[in-house]
This record gives structure tokens, C-alpha cells and sequence, in this order.
């Protein structure tokens, strides 16, 4: 009997009539004979409003006790789902992290998992019940409630399938598939069928929402089969996330992601100095602030300036971080430039082939748009733009390599 993993998001189970919709596809893959576990997220905007609240009573709520409230989300949508599936007739039994045994690490609000207890899941399994698994959380080894990080749910899902060795792990959304571009932004994206796990996650990485890049990472590490999937449409297949290796590389890039909650900070007049870059990147990841694009520029003298991206979300705890540093380092002032947008251009086909850099600045000026920074990787280029021109960014790349045109592959 094969097991199967869905999970479905706030969206889907935002009220009573979605919860009762999600019973039913759940149930659907029951009756085919398959044994379900699935994952929800908080109904519809809980998260939103308890973030909301908690910063109401605090400027900067204690992370355990963030960690505390935002779990009670997961919590009563798992109950209701698990109601409406016994009421139409089918057997099933709600978990939280902390009874499956979701083990991970002692970091608050950005956990990590480190071990999944299946015992527990298959026994009941066996007993021919649906499982109802919280996402998002999990649970530390002296008990200690913890929080994945926002999207972790889709993170709970596919470790769930990894651990499980589920056959698939479906992700249902209120998208019906992905696209080479946001279609609200490019209404010419062409969908995709299928996509490599490395260009899925470099796409999640750089601002396409639709899966979160934790969960493409660990479906990648553990070859999960992961397909996304629409929550109002069944029958649609969605598109299939897979290993690099089955996929035939037969165009150049894959899609344009623009993400619009990067801020760039400077830290300016840097000592010339071993080890100084070192001191100001490890006190940020002492404080778990994950940093991205990097740049470094000689001044007059002996001095540098180096500039960098966070999440705005991390803006706070990283201008703490770096007015202490910046006293024992015997740098000049932290300057914080927030209308910034980064605008990545994302392909497994652009490895050794000439001219996808080009084109993309090309792009850019034909359209006039001003590039900040630029990063590089094997299938992705990054730039920074002013955040009133990501759109049109997007869209002039989106147009210079023809994306919006159904390409078929080659046989």
C-alpha cells in the first residue's frame, strides 16, 4: 500500500466550506487505496493576526514565547480537518509535532529539523486511519516548542514523505501549477510541467512563493517526489518537481523571480584588514541572520566598504548585530538602503552557455532599468534594482528569452 503526503495551506482551510473541500481530497486518495498523512497549515490569515497582536504588547516579542503563540495556529486547523474527515465517514486521528516527535534543534522562530519519529504515524497507519499532522512546528529534545519559519509547513510535509519513504508528496495550493514567472506580474508566463529539483529551489530562494526553498531542498536530499498541485482543481496535475537527472535541459532558462523584501546594508569604511569581513559575517550568524548578495569596494586609503542583502524581516536584529561590531572593527556608519527589489533569472540549461548574462543586462537597459549588484551562481544571476522597477524588470527579461512562447522539448 503506497503512503502519500498532502499538504494544504491557510488559503485551503481558511473556513468551514474550504475545510470540508480539503476533507474530501484527502479522502478521495484514501479511497484509492492509499494510506494519507496529511499537513495544514493555520486557517486562512491566523499567523498574520497573531504577529499582529504580539506586536501590539512588545516591540521585539521574546522568540520562544513568538514560537509558543504562532503554534496554536496549526492547532485547530489540525482538530477541525480531522472532524469534517470523521463526519464523512472516514477515520482519522490529528497530531501535533511534539506527539509525531518532530525533533528539532533549540533555534526559535527558524528551527531546523534534526529527527522524525515514525512509529507512532505507522501504527496508526497500519490501523487504517488518516493522519492529521501540524505543520510548521516541532519540538526540541527537552520539549522546548519551536517554529520552522514562515512556509514551513511545505518543510514539514516533504520531511514527513522523506521519513515516511512516501511515494509522493503533494502540495496543494491556490495556484494550479508553476511558472516561468508570476503570472500576476507577467500575464504571458508559460507554465511548466515539470521543473529540476536545483532550479525549483533556486526560484523559491529568489522570490517565487510557491513552494517554500526548504521544502525543495529537503525533497532534493531525499529524492521525494514532489508535484504542486491546485487545491480547487483535482484533477489538474499541477507541475512535477524532480531530480536533475530525468530532466532533458532543452532551453537555455527556466523562469524570473523578483524578490521584494531584500534590504541592502552597508557597512562603510571597513578596515583593509584580515579577518575583518569574518568578524561582521559570523556575529550576524551568531544571531541566525542569513545573509545573501556580497559585495566589497576599495575606498581612499586603507579602507573598504561592504555591502550586503538580508530579508527586511531580519533588519532589526541585523543593525543591532552590526552597530556592536562595527565599535570593534573601527568602521564608519551602517547605512540601510530599503527601495531595493532583487530580480534573478533562474536555468539549469545556462551552464556554460554564453550570452544569458548578456541578454539579461541588455534587457535591463533596454528598459532603462539601473543594476545596484549583481551575484552569480551555476544557474542563476541576480541583480539589484530600484523596487518601483521590478516588475518591469521581470517582464523585459521574461521578454528577451522568450518565455512567454511554448517551447517543446526536444526529443
Amino acid at each position: 500500500m503506497s503512503i502519500v503526503v498532502q499538504k494544504f495551506g491557510g488559503t485551503s482551510v481558511a473556513d468551514s466550506t474550504r475545510i470540508k473541500n480539503v476533507a474530501n481530497a484527502v479522502i478521495r486518495e484514501y479511497n484509492n487505496g492509499n494510506q494519507v498523512v496529511v499537513v495544514v497549515s493555520a486557517m486562512g490569515k491566523t499567523t498574520d493576526y497573531l504577529v499582529k497582536l504580539a506586536g501590539e504588547l512588545a516591540e521585539n516579542p521574546n522568540h520562544r514565547e513568538m514560537d509558543m503563540l504562532l503554534s496554536t495556529g496549526e492547532q485547530v486547523s489540525i482538530a477541525l480537518l480531522s472532524m469534517a474527515i470523521q463526519a464523512a465517514g472516514c477515520p482519522a486521528i490529528s497530531l501535533l509535532a511534539s506527539q509525531i516527535g518532530i525533533i528539532t534543534e533549540g533555534v526559535h522562530t527558524k528551527a531546523r529539523i534534526l529527527d522524525i519519529k515514525t512509529d507512532k504515524m505507522k501504527k496508526h497507519l497500519d490501523e487504517g486511519k488518516i493522519i492529521v499532522a501540524a505543520g510548521f512546528q516541532g519540538v526540541t529534545t527537552d520539549g522546548e516548542i519551536t517554529t520552522l519559519g514562515r512556509g514551513g509547513s511545505d518543510t514539514t510535509a516533504v520531511a514527513l514523505a522523506a521519513a515516511l519513504k512516501a511515494d509522493r508528496c503533494d502540495i496543494y495550493t491556490d495556484v494550479d501549477a508553476i511558472y516561468t514567472a508570476d503570472p500576476r506580474q507577467v500575464p504571458a508566463a508559460s507554465r511548466l510541467d515539470t521543473i529540476s529539483y536545483s532550479e525549483m529551489l533556486e526560484l523559491a530562494r529568489v522570490g517565487a512563493k510557491v513552494l517554500h526553498p526548504r521544502s525543495v531542498e529537503t525533497a532534493k536530499q531525499y529524492n521525494v517526489p514532489l508535484r504542486l498541485r491546485s487545491s480547487f482543481n483535482l484533477d489538474d496535475p499541477g507541475t512535477l518537481v524532480i531530480g536533475d537527472d530525468k530532466m532533458e535541459i532543452y532551453r537555455p532558462v527556466t523562469g524570473v523571480a523578483a524578490d521584494l523584501k531584500q534590504v541592502r546594508i552597508a557597512v562603510l569604511r571597513v578596515p583593509d584588514q584580515p579577518g575583518i569581513a569574518a568578524k561582521i559575517f559570523s556575529s550576524l550568524a551568531a544571531d541566525n541572520i542569513s545573509v545573501d548578495m556580497i559585495i566589497q569596494s576599495l575606498e581612499e586609503g586603507n579602507l573598504n566598504n561592504i555591502a550586503f542583502t538580508v530579508n527586511d524581516s531580519d533588519l532589526k536584529g541585523a543593525i543591532n548585530v552590526l552597530e556592536r561590531v562595527k565599535l570593534d572593527i573601527n568602521a564608519g556608519e551602517v547605512v540601510v538602503d530599503g527601495n531595493i527589489a532583487k530580480v534573478s533569472l533562474v536555468g539549469a540549461g545556462m551552464v556554460d552557455r554564453p550570452g544569458i548574462a548578456a541578454g539579461m543586462f541588455e534587457a535591463m537597459a533596454e528598459a532603462g532599468i539601473n543594476i545596484k549588484m549583481i551575484a552569480t551562481s551555476e544557474i542563476k544571476i541576480s541583480c539589484l534594482v530600484d523596487k518601483d522597477q521590478a516588475e518591469e524588470a521581470i517582464r523585459s527579461i521574461h521578454r528577451k528569452f522568450d518565455l512567454d512562447a511554448k517551447v517543446e522539448m526536444q526529443k
